[in-house]
């Protein structure tokens, strides 16, 4: 593996990346390459190497500080293509961390891929598919979401189907400030900002609190 390929990888904040580490993204983004050719993990448009590793393995790695460690469980919501739930996982598998990453996604062919990869990286992942909506009482540490659902369809949803959880991630894209202040109308959030590693525009949202505000 080449330097310029480490250092893209060195981005990472607090998180010294080892070269096996960086050879697991290596073969994930190979992978998605490959099953692309089939059916759409990701955009047709963004297909090469260095977009995918930018785009999708940083930007995905990137809110490992805000993911609850202590958790015996993490949920995905909607992982599609498993951008973050197998970026998670892989990194948890190289800090010796027990933390099972659990994907919700409610297309098979996408599952099988999820499947795929966990078998041949040795991941510790459940792969569930089921629309997350249809599930009720759901306890667990951290929530993630990445280009799933507008974000007040993700809050009304763990609200009412969550039982309990340390915290919610968004990545937010150039209009996510826009949403924030939108969905603080309707919602009380106890909050962090990270700014984004891969795009000046986006940020990470790290929820620890909410509540609905009574109208």
């Amino acid at each position: 593996m080449d330097n310029i390929i480490l250092n893209s990888y060195s981005k990472i904040s607090n998180l010294n990346v080892s070269r096996e580490t960086c050879n697991e993204f290596e073969t994930l983004i190979s992978m998605i390459q490959e099953k692309n050719k089939k059916i759409n993990i990701i955009s047709k448009k963004m297909v090469n190497k260095e977009e995918i590793r930018e785009r999708h393995i940083i930007d995905s790695a990137q809110i490992i500080d805000f993911v609850d460690l202590n958790s015996n469980t993490t949920y995905d919501l909607g992982s599609g293509g498993g951008m973050p739930g197998l970026i998670v996982a892989i990194i948890m598998k190289k800090l010796k961390i027990s933390l099972r990453v659990t994907l919700y996604e409610k297309s098979y062919h996408k599952c099988v891929f999820l499947e795929e990869v966990s078998k041949k990286l040795n991941l510790n992942t459940e792969i569930i598919q089921k629309d997350i909506f249809t599930v009720k009482n759901i306890e667990t540490g951290t929530i993630m979401s990445r280009a799933f659902k507008p974000m007040p369809v993700i809050l009304n949803l763990v609200n009412e189907n969550f039982k309990k959880f340390k915290n919610i991630i968004f990545f937010m894209g150039g209009s996510g400030r826009q949403i924030l202040n939108s969905v603080l109308r309707e919602w009380d959030l106890d909050y962090e900002e990270k700014k984004s590693l891969t795009n000046n525009e986006s940020f990470l949202l790290n929820i620890k609190k909410m509540k609905k505000k009574i109208s």
